[in-house]
């Protein structure tokens, strides 16, 4: 055990602990939510990730995002998310893949060595690629969904998609998902609240955004947790 897992080895004890290091994680999306669950999982122990994210850090991320400061602006997220990682601890097996998740990746990048996958993005059919890639290779995926509008931390929820409610993201994923032939086993992370319509402001669309609610400093890094909690109890386990 490294020294700095001294209280993690209290509570996963060190059994536990091995099993953290030997599992294996993908995050793909490392906005508000992935990059608060990615540290998350990587302080738990987590000794195998790979990290997924073709964008830079926008200013307006400051707000919510854990690699965006004033003097990241411009930076890969990968980038800027990998070493923070690798700080975090040095023996971390780290795969970093800069690019935007296309359909024919999403099949290539979700194999059966992972033991999770975390959906982290906040586009539509990117997110709908890689749940159903997984669903069809028979790896564990947890889906987030929208954290956008919403200030009320007590309403966040982890369930099947099945049992998902309020959340037009999640309605949008449940219809395309059936069409799939996916109607269930696919845990998502949701809040019960009902969005701020005033925060929606709509766009032209670039990078695959048609419009996108107000966002706080708090609800995509509480996604983040709800996710990395799911995940890290579920390899306790395994």
């Amino acid at each position: 055990m490294a020294i700095w897992q001294e209280r993690a080895e209290l509570l996963f004890k060190t059994e536990g602990l091995e099993k953290l290091k030997n599992s294996k994680v993908m995050v793909v999306g490392l906005g508000g939510v992935g990059s608060f669950a990615a540290e998350f999982i990587a302080r738990a122990g987590v000794g195998n990730m790979t990290i997924v994210d073709g964008d830079t850090v926008d200013i307006t991320n400051i707000n919510r995002q854990l690699p965006a400061l004033h003097s990241t602006v411009g930076e890969p997220k990968v980038k800027i998310v990998g070493d923070r990682l690798m700080d975090i601890n040095p023996e971390l097996n780290l795969t970093r893949i800069e690019e935007f998740l296309s359909p024919e990746r999403a099949f290539e990048l979700v194999t059966p060595e992972f033991d999770y996958v975390l959906d982290c993005i906040d586009s539509i059919t990117p997110k709908l690629n890689l749940i159903i890639a997984a669903k069809r290779k028979k790896v564990k995926i947890i889906s987030n969904m929208g954290a956008g509008g919403k200030y009320e931390a007590s309403k966040v929820r982890v369930a099947d998609i099945s049992k998902t409610d309020v959340c037009p993201l999640a309605k949008t994923v449940r219809k395309r998902l059936k069409k799939e032939g996916i109607t269930k086993g696919v845990k998502a992370v949701f809040s019960v609240e009902t969005p701020d319509e005033s925060s929606l402001k709509m766009t032209n669309g670039q990078n695959f955004k048609k419009s996108f609610f107000g966002t706080n400093s708090w609800m995509p890094a509480l996604f983040g947790l709800h996710a990395a909690e799911t995940v890290i109890c579920y390899l306790l386990k395994k």
